[in-house]
């Protein structure tokens, strides 16, 4: 099975290096490029373009976002969905305000990374003082720079939740119990309105996931991941 991964805001494929081996468990790993477009429906035709004929999703946050629009555009392609730490809902007047000001103020003061609140946000409080953690976080950031952050941070986040029922494929939710940033119930909302989808929680993590708990993301996707590989496998005989 061929795995395509999608990252989420300000992150790069150093996101993934904890779960790689993992990964590898499945099949073959390719990772979205998220740096170059400013749209949700502009990424998804990119990482559609490049894509294998077939191929199963893995999207962070952003990348959930995504993901969807990806199984909906070419259903046939798409034999399986991992939505991590993501969403169905639209930005909220207040997201779309701080997103505002932010990208001003990188327009006059130019980007100097991401600040030291806002990482601390996607994390576990007790991953507070976890100077590696919060350094790699910080340098996903920086290798995107400016640009990037203008153009993601700009994004118009539009609800999807009327589109969730037009995905096929099987589909695994994965949320974080102590995630600041996208809440258990956005989680269950993607859970009861994909048909047949399933929801994991993993306890002691914060939004952030596929770094703070890699082990923990590894058992809950790849046994999934490799289950609906064999029964593609087992139909297709």
């Amino acid at each position: 099975m061929n795995l395509l991964l999608l990252p989420g805001f300000m992150t790069d494929h150093d996101l993934w290096s904890d779960l790689a081996d993992e990964f590898a468990r499945v099949g073959p790993v390719m990772y979205g490029d998220p740096s170059r477009d400013a749209t949700i429906r502009d990424l998804a035709e990119r990482a559609i373009a490049a894509a294998p004929d077939r191929f199963a999703l893995v999207g962070f946050s952003m990348g959930g976002y995504v993901a969807r629009a990806i199984a909906r555009s070419v259903p046939d392609r798409v034999c399986a969905l991992v939505l991590i730490a993501t969403s169905a809902r639209a930005d909220t007047p207040a997201q779309v305000q701080r997103k505002a000001a932010a990208i001003a103020h990188v327009r006059r003061q130019g980007f100097t990374g991401l600040s030291r609140s806002a990482i601390l946000q996607s994390v576990h409080p007790a991953r507070a003082n976890d100077a590696a953690l919060i350094g790699r976080i910080r340098a996903m950031g920086d290798r995107l720079g400016g640009a990037v952050f203008q153009r993601q941070a700009g994004q118009v986040r539009a609800s999807d939740h009327a589109q969730l029922g037009r995905i096929a494929c099987p589909t695994l939710v994965v949320a974080a119990a102590q995630d600041a940033l996208r809440s258990l119930d956005e989680a269950r909302e993607l859970r009861d309105s994909i048909p047949g989808a399933t929801l994991t929680v993993i306890d002691g993590s914060g939004h952030m996931l596929p770094l703070e708990a890699p082990d923990a993301l590894a058992a809950a996707i790849v046994p999934w991941l490799r289950s609906q590989a064999s029964g593609a496998s087992t139909i297709g005989s």
